[in-house]
């Protein structure tokens, strides 16, 4: 029987790990921090891996501690995991140097995020990992927070047998953060794909007095060469390795994971490379498109290193004319970023040599919507001495002027998906009520759920904006809210500063937590509002959500009764339903 949680990448990731780790080295970074704290929690509880103990858990004082932690824990035989991002990640980089070079198995989970350059950024893209890519550890990315589940097992159970270190990737926020449900795989199952016998090669090669063993040691130029080479066979064998684990999740989810997959016409003239939580967005567009009569594709990356350059090319369909490579990151100076540049080197191998072009997206976590993916396949149907060969999409580049065209933003979620937005004030609690009230949809009606939160930087008392998705279809929407059948504003504040009812749908829902009474309200609510609200004939309520927190002793907590509300006035269930599960 198929189990369904609803929960975010991060818990995806720490769920999987937490099965196969025997210590986990950690130190918090944004937006990884959760993962270690769920295993952390879960170790207090004392609930056993898949070898039937409790993790241990190691909390440093910086991130090259909870590396050289994670380094030295394997270097005795015990399976050690770490999680982190960013500067984080990088701070890791000379123990992951040594980690792969002494073939050591272990899994870090990064939830991507933006390096700080010329100003701090906390929030979503590949420069990181990227960053990382030369260290000899094998990349594998997951676009969706169901991936993270499924393919977070195959970087733990590929690392074990293949002898080599994994940074299992997926982007910032965007899936770390991202609520949705999902199918929750069994340790007893994962128990079961288990190399035992390269298991237990790990553990005798682990250091032990009682068989003393020679490791790190200084090499001149007569051998250091010749060496570095022997790892080539380790690195050839590992993408069978992933393919043959992929292959066992599938039969037992019933998916089509492989190193590369391919998504739209099989006989595709435009086709978009990309990893990472773009693909489901890009998905929805190729739809889109090929139903008026385009001939387009898609490829998701998941295995990036080793570089899967035969399964890209079986995938790739031959009829191609132009393929357009979408890279997470930016490297300055450079002809093109790092996938773009994979991409090419494969391509020069293609029957048909197709035009590559590339392009940067998403930096920092700027939403990338279908109508940008749109703009990167009609961009590859212009003539070949009008094309950008290198081009940004989601920003209007006036100063070196790389950006496509950017249109009207459009939604592909279907109108049978119900969608709402919620303003709040970090702190105010309404971030936790939406993740509350999407649990509770998730977890207990057949529906599909999502929800995505965005913050600003100044995270307490800065601005919230929570987005929600349910209904029967699977969401593949990974970009914000435009289109709203119900709106909440938690803060009255907002409305002289923010649009905050565009995009809302006609009959839509607009309900406003206020101490004004309803004079005032009529007083107060600025012209362009009310006009939309007639125009639109939207159901508008008022609450004022303050007041009875204050009655009920909440201080100003008032998530639990505007999540209330909001079931009241969804009607996706009725009062005697939600309450209790509240």
């Amino acid at each position: 029987m198929k189990k369904t949680k609803t929960m975010d990448g991060n818990a995806a990731a720490a769920y999987i790990s937490y099965a196969f780790t025997e210590v986990a080295a950690i130190y918090p970074i944004t937006p990884s921090s959760t993962m270690a704290e769920y295993v952390d929690e879960w170790a207090e509880q004392g609930q056993e891996n898949i070898f039937g103990e409790p993790v241990r858990v190691i909390e440093m004082q910086s991130e090259g501690g909870a590396a050289g932690t994670v380094h030295g824990s394997l270097k005795t035989g015990v399976l050690t995991s770490a999680y982190t991002a960013s500067q984080g990640l990088l701070l890791m980089i000379p123990n992951m140097f040594k980690i792969a070079g002494e073939l050591l198995p272990s899994v870090f989970h990064v939830a991507a995020r933006a390096v700080t350059t010329n100003a701090l950024s906390i929030f979503g893209d590949h420069s990181d990992v990227m960053a990382a890519r030369q260290t000899g550890f094998c990349m594998l990315a997951e676009a969706s927070v169901q991936e993270v589940m499924d393919l977070s097992a195959v970087a733990h159970l590929a690392s074990i047998e293949g002898k080599l270190p994994f940074m299992n990737f997926f982007d910032g926020f965007r899936t770390s953060h991202e609520l949705q449900k999902i199918e929750v795989l069994d340790y007893e199952d994962l128990k079961a794909m288990v190399d035992w016998e390269a298991l237990a090669d790990f553990r005798a090669q682990g250091m032990n007095p009682n068989h003393p063993s020679i490791s790190g040691t200084a090499q001149n130029p007569d051998i250091y060469f010749q060496q570095r080479e022997t790892v080539n066979q380790f690195y050839d064998r590992m993408p069978a390795i992933v393919q043959k684990y992929m292959q066992q999740i599938n039969d037992l989810r019933g998916t089509s994971y492989d190193l590369t997959d391919y998504y739209g016409d099989p006989e595709a003239t435009e086709v978009i490379i990309s990893m990472g939580s773009v693909s489901p967005t890009i998905q929805q567009t190729v739809d889109y498109l090929n139903k008026q009569g385009r001939k387009v594709g898609h490829i998701n990356i998941h295995l990036y290193r080793p570089f899967p350059a035969e399964n890209l090319l079986d995938k790739l369909p031959k009829t191609v004319k132009t393929v357009a490579v979408l890279d997470r990151t930016k490297e300055p100076g450079s002809d093109g970023e790092l996938l773009l540049l994979d991409v090419q080197s494969v391509l020069y191998r293609h029957e048909n040599r197709p035009i590559v072009i590339g392009g940067r997206y998403g930096i920092a976590s700027k939403d990338i919507t279908p109508d940008q993916i749109v703009a990167v396949y009609d961009h590859m149907l212009v003539p070949a001495e009008q094309m950008k060969l290198r081009f940004t999409v989601g920003i209007v580049d006036d100063v070196t002027n790389l950006s496509l065209p950017m249109g009207e933003i459009l939604d592909l979620t279907p109108d049978s998906t119900f969608q709402a937005k919620f303003w709040g004030l970090g702190s105010d609690g309404t971030v936790g009520a939406n993740k509350q009230a999407i649990k509770i949809i998730g977890n207990n009606t057949d529906y599909y759920a999502q929800a995505y939160f965005a913050y600003d930087s100044k995270k307490s008392g800065g601005l919230t904006i929570s987005h929600i998705r349910f209904g029967q279809e699977p969401i593949l929407s990974t970009y914000n809210v435009d289109r709203s059948d119900f709106i909440g504003c938690h803060n009255s504040a907002y409305l002289h500063k923010y649009d905050l009812i565009k995009g809302l749908k006609d009959g839509g829902t607009f309900l406003l937590n206020t101490v004004w009474d309803e004079e005032k309200v009529k007083q107060h609510l600025p012209i362009r509002l009310k006009r939309y609200l007639g125009e639109h004939n939207i159901k508008f309520y008022t609450i004022n959500a303050a007041g009875i927190a204050q009655k009920l002793g909440l201080q100003g907590r008032i998530n639990t009764i505007m999540s209330a509300a909001f079931f009241e006035l969804s009607t996706i269930m009725d009062r005697d339903t939600f309450l209790p599960l509240m």
